[in-house]
């Protein structure tokens, strides 16, 4: 996807014309969003060099801000200033850890008003990335209801419901923004307050978007001989995808 930038233009534009013009349209418009390496990888190397080079100001800020967008956890990004720490010096690594810290302040408040529980291994091979779980009801007391959380670009594979009678899921959305689709329909965007009721027999996936966490309360449907068919994994081309073009293309 092509990164639209403006900042040049906004700062230099009457001042530094062709310089504002190879900042937005070649560096932004062109390195950044060519396909041989992910924006998260960019952002990481970015990063890196702009330690390295004691660059702690607020381009700097910038890119530790577009690196949390690009899937850049804060534990990662901890350990990536440690590691850098060795190489480019003790001190810029401390001056760029004042800085980390500001942008990565509300990191790890993930999962909503419900919290983020625990990662989701049981149902790990499921996933493209990572998931946590938090059940909030005994399924042996009454119908189970469990807050799923999902870091940025994590989905589901494709998977059915199923039921002899009843049954289905009822998704909450309480946090973030994510993804929802049924096979040969649009997917749709979800936001934190939207209701989606999946019936049974219908081969769809959810998750979030690329850029963010996205977490809903899943409610299994009361049914009789309920199971899920768990199925093939959503493609990094699929699911990339949904940024390239409108929410209203079919996938």
């Amino acid at each position: 996807m092509k990164i639209k930038q403006t900042a040049g233009r906004d700062s230099l534009g009457e001042f530094a014309p062709e310089f504002a013009k190879l900042n937005d349209d070649v560096l932004f418009g062109e390195v950044w969003s060519s396909d041989g390496l992910s924006p998260k990888t960019r952002s990481i190397l970015t990063i890196t060099v702009l330690v390295s080079k004691g660059l702690i100001d607020n381009s700097f800020a910038y890119h530790l801000q577009t690196a949390k967008e690009n899937g850049v956890t804060k534990s990662e990004i901890a350990d990536i200033l440690t590691h850098i720490a060795f190489y480019a010096g003790w001190p810029n690594a401390w001056a760029a850890f004042r800085m980390v810290k500001e942008v990565y302040a509300e990191d790890g408040v993930y999962g909503g008003i419900f919290g983020l529980g625990e990662p989701n291994t049981a149902f790990a091979k499921y996933f493209t990335g990572n998931s946590y779980l938090k059940p909030l009801t005994n399924p042996k007391e009454t119908v189970f209801m469990a807050n799923v959380t999902f870091e940025p670009k994590c989905r589901n594979n494709w998977h059915i419901h199923k039921a002899d009678q009843g049954g289905g899921q009822i998704l909450l959305c309480t946090d973030g923004n994510g993804w929802y689709q049924e096979w040969g329909k649009p997917a749709q965007k979800l936001h934190a307050g939207d209701v989606v009721f999946i019936p049974t027999g219908k081969k769809h996936w959810h998750g979030a978007t690329k850029d963010g966490w996205f977490s809903h309360i899943a409610v299994e449907c009361p049914g009789v001989n309920t199971s899920n068919e768990w199925l093939e994994p959503v493609t990094d081309e699929q699911y990339d995808r949904l940024d390239c073009t409108s929410a209203n293309d079919k996938q």
